[in-house]
């Protein structure tokens, strides 16, 4: 016999419960596909005529089996099965003959936009705001501030502030370093320590080669230098092909080689640890230097952070670039370099060009490593840059049309797509923009513009705002595919749709 109440509540349990089974079953079958968005719960109760306790307990039970997820200020979505694989691009073609880089205009529009608040911004490779250390950072500015006195307002001659570079030499033990403290140079962000790189190693005319795609930051450095890029084919998931890479090496005079080994960008591969090993190897033969790029080294996904090719470096002839401005602050525009055997000339040009990093913002980083906060803080940008990166890549599943193919970045925050083959993307870079987005067309990431049907797209943010700046992008690219599928694309645009033969 029941009590009182009972059959009342036994009821409820199984009204959920049965609704959790019968739409677990629909997703089953198919009926609500991966990355599908279900009724909201108001919708379901009045589809189903039960109230909104029941449909919500049964989306929780949908939940916790793993089959839906609720998006803040979006709703619930049927889940991708962990596992399942996203199509990805293509690799790079061929070793192409080294060029002169010619990008400025289209590089500094690209940037132009990034600062404009009205924009969604899909485009400049920004970290999110929401997640920096803000407030402790600048607690530890007002610090400085308050205990440095006339320090603060000083030059801090290279390489730099010795308790930063403390923090940083303890900190190169989970890249597989060993660096000291005197090994380190603080400079004023990475950009400036790929410049002085550069400046130390080469001379204008000087072939430098890099993966393909890469970085348009890099390509306006070698366009300001004067120096030829030679793009090398890098795999969307294994970075650089060294078989590539020797050939390019026997048959042209390389005076350095340029990587961003963990988390390309915008390719976001990761060379895996014995490929860097073998890549040094290559280099070390040849008495090549090697300038690497590890902005994004502390964003990772996995349990384990990767090395980099600095720690199988025998001969000095690894420089190991790095910078606080995607996981602390872009603002602080604090960053550092581990020469090798070119710190005596690195040291010379920094105080040269810009004497010094700015001193405040080094007494506050520095204060703000010992602090201890770094890795937690780490740990939850990891956290949600896995996710956010997760839901922009179902996003443009969902919203773009077939044939599209992307990335699976192990860590940083940018997601490359590869768009139908008659989808010009700086037409959709201009589509975008009128419709208040931003992106990063494939363009700017080539000196010989080989990528004209990608774009790059931020992963740092996803919200409800993205999700529908997405939704807009994929009619923008169904149209354009569409219309260009049976009206080939005038041939006057000032960048034009070259591809490699």
């Amino acid at each position: 016999m029941n009590l009182p109440g009972e059959s009342q509540q036994i009821g409820r349990i199984l009204r959920y419960q049965e609704l959790a089974d019968r739409l677990a079953e629909l997703i089953r079958k198919g009926t609500y596909p991966p990355g599908q968005r279900i009724p909201s719960v108001r919708q379901m109760s009045q589809q189903q005529g039960v109230s909104i306790s029941t449909v919500l307990q049964a989306y929780l039970q949908l939940e916790s089996l793993q089959l839906i997820e609720a998006r803040p200020q979006s709703g619930y979505y049927v889940r991708r099965p962990s596992g399942q694989p996203l199509p990805e691009p293509e690799m790079s073609s061929h070793v192409a003959d080294p060029r002169l880089v010619s990008l400025q205009e289209l590089i500094m529009q690209i940037m132009r936009d990034s600062s404009d608040p009205s924009l969604v911004q899909l485009g400049a490779a920004l970290p999110n705001p929401h997640l920096l250390p803000l407030e402790k950072i600048n607690r530890c500015l007002v610090n400085a501030a308050r205990s440095a006195g006339e320090a603060g307002h000083r030059y801090i001659w290279p390489p730099g502030l010795e308790e930063l570079r403390v923090q940083i030499a303890r900190r190169s033990a989970n890249m597989g370093c060993s660096l000291s403290p005197n090994e380190i140079l603080i400079t004023s962000g990475g950009t400036e320590a790929i410049d002085l790189c550069l400046h130390a190693v080469c001379h204008a005319g000087d072939i430098v080669a890099i993966e393909s795609p890469m970085y348009f930051g890099t390509m306006q450095l070698l366009e300001v230098h004067g120096l030829r890029a030679l793009e090398i084919p890098t795999h969307p998931k294994e970075g650089i092909s060294l078989e590539a890479l020797a050939f390019a090496i026997a048959h042209n005079p390389v005076r350095a080689v340029l990587t961003i080994s963990n988390f390309n960008n915008p390719l976001g591969s990761t060379i895996p640890d014995e490929k860097k090993q073998a890549l040094v190897e290559l280099l070390a033969r040849e008495d090549i230097p090697l300038i690497e790029n590890d902005v994004s080294g502390e964003l990772y996904f996995g349990d384990r952070r990767p090395q980099v090719c600095k720690a199988f470096d025998q001969k000095g002839l690894v420089m190991l670039v790095s910078s606080f401005s995607k996981d602390i602050s872009p603002g602080l525009r604090v960053g550092w370099v581990a020469p090798g055997r070119f710190q005596p000339q690195v040291e010379w040009i920094k105080f040269t060009v810009s004497s010094s990093a700015p001193a405040l913002a080094q007494m506050a980083l520095a204060e703000f490593l010992q602090s201890g906060g770094y890795d937690y803080h780490l740990r939850r940008m990891r956290r949600e840059y896995a996710r956010n990166m997760e839901l922009l890549s179902e996003a443009v599943m969902r919203y773009f049309p077939g044939g599209v193919r992307l990335t699976r970045p192990a860590g940083g925050l940018v997601l490359w797509v590869q768009l139908p083959e008659r989808v010009d993307s700086l037409e959709l870079y201009r589509a975008a923009l009128a419709a208040g987005i931003t992106l990063a067309p494939g363009h700017v990431f080539s000196a010989a513009q080989r990528f004209p049907n990608f774009v790059r797209l931020n992963a740092s943010e996803f919200n409800y705002r993205t999700e529908r700046a997405v939704e807009k992008l994929g009619e923008l690219v169904k149209g354009m595919d569409k219309l260009n599928g049976s009206n080939p694309l005038d041939e006057g645009w000032s960048v034009g749709r070259r591809r490699e033969e």
